[in-house]
């Protein structure tokens, strides 16, 4: 989405931008005070709770403000963001971001840095996968534990009702979300608006917390906790869980009604609510069981903590949606960079593109955020193991900005290390905090993330030997071409379009049916279609069209790494360019190969990796699948290939 927002539309946008990027971000005060104050021993003198406050406050200015906001949200790719979308910008290698398919195709640069490069864009796509499963969990756990605080004796409820919420959101995601999603918007303004207003009337009672802002503070209540100082980073770090949304969702809403809702209402809200709540800790002997609730006024608790329960509850299952559609987004995302195995994608919306729905992560998550909520039953507990995937991304996503602005923006090497550097001192300081996790719990995300990075790299490097092996076998169209001549070649009525990835005209598989058959249909059509690095491609540039003698044609189709494929489209614009194919007329040929055991020559994948990558294979939506063409026009020729 271009920047140049229409004024009449930028309201609406960023009413969009509440609800699509901040849920998570701003559920975090559900939990964030609580969890840091309970892990340093509960003491919540003034000092105390002024110096966390302190670090807060800094960790939003200095990470999402200045990180997010400023930086890493100008390395866009063509208008897309999140880590896929800048993993295949700083690997492409022309400047317009077009391409050729990821993993050994001519759009990206060669060699150990392109390879490096995208294995950190994966490792840290596989950790939001990991954080996938956690945030759900956490974040409807710590509002309906508000329960607690409203009613102790129905505490037993939480666990139960916590589940069936969870259950429940997984379980709609196949009907979609395009008519309750009008309501993400509105929900999130409600919140921040309370949570704000609750946070200055709490303020107003014990301004002096307002000292806070002094950074001092926070660096004082660091340096009085010694080494114990690492497990509060930790937990402050709980208060920038979300922040990569405003990279990630760029593409959905927009850079400028972002950026706009966060300066202009999302960060003051936030403020206002921990400020409150450190407020309302003021004068107290013990730290209460949540001090989120803290900030309703003692003369209307009895009663608003009910609404602001629900409202709690409503703003984490947002959080969850919105977690759950970018896992759905970056799955597709991956597979047409050819970073992931195909899966069934459907779209369950006619008018919003993003609005999909992909079974096997949708049970897959579900899975394994109830598995999760049963182990840690509170999100307390889960709080232990909340961070590590989300720091360790974020710690990645530093160093591809790095390559971003050396690379893309122009920047001089002491510029770019000024910068990067900046902020990788403050994520290797979060990544350190978080590491302390790892045996509370922190190595679950961990695994399910190099679980799925496994996955990707061997995905990858599976698609490209295979690539590598198809170049191999291709024709010289002069030979080819030569060869029907002297052979005196029949041609026989009808069209037959050969589906490839390769960018040349005559693949093998063509040249096989002509010497199995010994005859040729009297129009060929070889047809290349590319996913590019790129978000979109023009319309003017979808289809290129080069012809030769014989009635031989070669077609190249080009998508997006978001577009949808639309082949009998794209063929009517390739009739347009004059090459002779009717899609309701013509049979469709493509091969779909079984992957074995290379026995003779070198082999392209390790063991272990090909018996993964076989499986894959085999079990993938393959890509002639995802053309929707019809199955009484179209012949799959099987082969084994040895790698």
């Amino acid at each position: 989405m271009s920047d140049a927002q229409q004024p009449a539309k930028l309201p609406a946008h960023m009413l969009a931008a509440l609800g699509i990027v901040y849920g998570d971000l701003g559920t975090s005060p559900l939990y964030t005070m609580q969890t840091i104050l309970s892990s340093s021993g509960g003491d919540i003198s003034a000092a105390s709770v002024t110096g966390v406050l302190s670090l807060i406050i800094w960790a939003l200015l200095l990470i999402v403000s200045l990180k997010y906001g400023l930086f890493v949200m100008k390395a866009d790719n063509h208008g897309e963001g999140g880590i896929l979308a800048l993993t295949s910008l700083v690997t492409s290698r022309e400047p317009s971001g077009s391409g050729t398919p990821p993993g050994g195709g001519r759009g990206e640069r060669g060699g150990l840095r392109t390879g490096v490069l995208i294995s950190i864009g994966l490792a840290g796509a596989a950790l939001i996968y990991g954080d996938g499963i956690l945030t759900p969990s956490i974040s409807v756990l710590s509002a309906v534990e508000g329960v607690k605080v409203a009613a102790p004796s129905l505490g037993h409820l939480v666990l139960p009702v916590a589940l069936a919420i969870l259950v429940a959101l997984f379980a709609l995601q196949t009907f979609g979300t395009a008519r309750i999603g009008k309501l993400f918007g509105p929900v999130m303004l409600l919140w921040f608006a309370t949570i704000g207003v609750f946070g200055a009337i709490t303020l107003a009672r014990h301004p002096e917390v307002l000292a806070a802002i002094n950074p001092l503070l926070g660096l004082r209540y660091l340096a009085h906790h010694g080494t114990a100082s690492l497990i509060v980073l930790g937990g402050v770090f709980l208060s920038l869980t979300g922040a990569e949304a405003l990279y990630a969702d760029m593409g959905h809403v927009g850079r400028r009604p972002i950026r706009l809702a966060w300066y202009g209402l999302v960060l003051p809200a936030l403020l206002l609510c921990y400020a409150g709540q450190s407020a309302s800790l003021i004068g107290l002997s013990k730290l209460p069981d949540n001090p989120f609730y803290g900030i309703l006024p003692d003369a209307i608790r009895g009663w608003a903590i009910w609404p602001l329960l629900v409202l709690a509850t409503c703003a984490t299952i947002i959080a969850s949606q919105a977690i759950i559609t970018g896992s759905f987004s970056m799955t597709r995302q991956a597979i047409q960079l050819g970073w992931f195995p195909g899966l069934n994608i459907r779209q369950t919306s006619d008018t919003e593109y993003g609005q999909i729905y992909v079974a096997a992560v949708n049970w897959l998550l579900m899975i394994f955020t109830v598995a999760i909520t049963l182990a840690f039953g509170s999100s307390e507990r889960l709080a232990g193991a909340y961070g590590m995937a989300v720091s360790t991304t974020m710690l990645l996503t530093t160093a591809l900005l790095f390559s971003y602005l050396r690379g893309r923006a122009g920047w001089s090497l002491p510029a770019s290390l000024a910068v990067t550097g900046f902020f990788l001192v403050i994520d290797l300081a979060f990544f350190s905090a978080n590491l302390l996790k790892f045996f509370e719990g922190g190595f679950v995300p961990l695994l399910a993330g190099l679980l799925v990075f496994l996955l990707m790299d061997s995905w990858r490097r599976g698609m490209g030997a295979l690539r590598d092996l198809a170049h191999a076998e291709v024709a010289d169209p002069e030979r080819f071409l030569a060869r029907l001549r002297e052979e005196h070649v029949p041609r026989v009525p009808g069209t037959t379009v050969f589906l490839t990835r390769l960018y040349l005209p005559i693949p093998a598989l063509m040249v096989s049916h002509m010497e199995q058959f010994g005859v040729l249909q009297e129009h060929i059509v070889t047809l290349t279609v590319l996913f590019e690095q790129r978000p979109r491609v023009p319309v003017a540039g979808r289809v290129s069209v080069q012809p030769y003698e014989a009635n031989l044609w070669h077609v190249t189709v080009r998508y997006g790494f978001v577009e949808i494929p639309d082949l009998s489209t794209a063929l009517e614009l390739a009739r347009e360019k004059g090459c002779p194919v009717i899609p309701a007329d013509a049979l469709f040929i493509g091969r779909r190969d079984e992957i074995v055991r290379e026995r003779t020559g070198r082999r392209r994948l390790l063991g272990w990796q090909r018996l993964l990558f076989g499986f894959l294979y085999r079990n993938a939506v393959h890509f002639v699948d995802r053309f929707h063409l019809p199955a009484d026009h179209l012949v799959e020729v099987g082969r084994r290939i040895g790698l």
